[in-house]
């Protein structure tokens, strides 16, 4: 599949086109926003499949293999569809000159619309506006928190941002969304120049409950299987867009209680080990109020990997003060930044560039009662995954 970066839908609706379509064969609801938006769309899945509704899930990126991208009914797409699927797409991409975020959404799409998909939960990988997701017309449109984030393609503001992520909302087709203060009213306004009737959902009495979270919406309380006060929103959010498709209040319960999300705050209890992908500020900062709520009397290590284009010294500002002891590494492929590039924002952090390593060291380093945290990168998460499950490195650029 093509690699890169190319924003814009002319590609992606010749392709579908050529395709015959497979977008029209089931009920669409796009996930976009900051952060939380992989949370909020598996949640939904989960909700909707309890509810008995056939649902297909695309989400991104992967952390171990590519077929986690790509599920029906909480299953992973077969490594053999997955290659018939490439080999009967090629022609097609190669002739529109499809991208490699392109190329997967078609494939999903095709996958869904052949397996009887009722429902696909499709979450946005860049922006919004001109993401391949946003070919399909969607039901019902969800935008998690806003913050600035790849402001090189989106653009320089939160204003930039908020048209961006507004780009997946329709002319009278319902919305949601949990963003605040200037984000929300950015938000809004730009539902009304869509004519998108656009709410907001807002949990209330937010507690961290076991390894999970409690909350309320409107009169009803709820649990949610993730760790973290953040998830209230998006599971809220994913509650709330359940009900408008037709989830009673029993799927929505259960599916909340059964729900997963690897590599986000992913406690391993057994081993005292939390990966979670953090990969911004905002994301630093959810971070480091769950290790206050969670684990405050923990003594912590962090192993710490970043992207290129990420605000370093903006997350290790709300990371470095709560760790003893910081472990800077990377991940393989270009778009790692070098960790002795990372050391000036960790003072005293030790530069190990091989990940498997730092996370043995930080391991062996733990005293009796502490915590290991693995944060920075999903792409450095997905690493150590693969390792740990007996496979070879990949080098990431999507």
């Amino acid at each position: 599949m093509r690699r890169g970066v190319r924003p814009g839908l002319g590609r992606m609706r010749e392709l579908l086109a050529r395709l015959g379509h497979p977008e029209r064969a089931f009920r669409v609801v796009l996930v976009g926003g900051s952060n939380g938006k992989g949370s909020t769309a598996r949640a939904l899945a989960a909700i909707l499949g309890a509810a008995g509704m056939r649902t297909g899930l695309l989400t991104s990126p992967h952390l171990v293999r590519f077929n986690e991208r790509v599920e029906v009914g909480g299953r992973p797409i077969a490594d053999a569809e997955v290659a018939e699927l490439e080999a009967r797409l090629a022609p097609h991409l190669e002739a529109v000159g499809a991208t490699y975020f392109e190329a997967v959404t078609a494939l999903a799409l095709v996958h869904f619309a052949e397996r009887g998909v009722e429902l696909a939960v499709l979450e946005v990988g860049l922006g919004g506006r001109l993401d391949a997701v946003n070919a399909a017309e969607p039901e019902l449109s969800i935008v998690t928190q806003l913050s600035l984030e790849h402001t090189d393609w989106l653009g320089p503001t939160l204003a930039h941002i908020a048209r961006e992520k507004a780009g997946i909302l329709r002319p009278g087709r319902p919305a949601l969304s949990a963003a605040t203060g200037a984000a929300a009213e950015l938000l809004a306004a730009e539902a009304r120049k869509t004519g998108a009737p656009l709410a907001f959902v807002r949990p209330w009495g937010v507690e961290p409950a076991g390894y999970g979270v409690d909350f309320s919406l409107e009169r009803d309380r709820y649990h949610g299987a993730l760790m973290g006060r953040h998830q209230a929103e998006n599971l809220a959010l994913a509650a709330r867009a359940a009900e408008l498709l037709g989830a009673d209040a029993r799927a929505v319960r259960s599916g909340l209680a059964a729900v997963r999300h690897p590599g986000r705050l992913d406690y391993r209890a057994a081993a005292r080990l939390l990966y979670d992908g953090a990969h911004n500020p905002a994301g630093a900062a959810v971070l480091a109020r769950a290790l206050d709520d969670y684990f405050p009397a923990s003594p912590k290590a962090l192993v710490f990997a970043a992207s290129r284009d990420k605000d370093v010294a903006a997350m290790a500002r709300r990371l470095a003060p709560r760790f003893r002891r910081v472990w800077l590494t990377a991940f393989p492929g270009p778009r790692a930044r070098p960790p002795e590039e990372l050391a000036p924002h960790f003072p005293g952090g030790v530069v190990e560039p091989d990940p498997a390593r730092a996370l043995a060291a930080a391991r062996a380093d733990r005293p009796p009662g502490g915590l290991v945290v693995v944060a920075g990168s999903l792409y450095l998460i997905g690493t150590l995954m693969r390792l740990e499950a007996g496979l070879p490195p990949e080098a990431r650029t999507q």
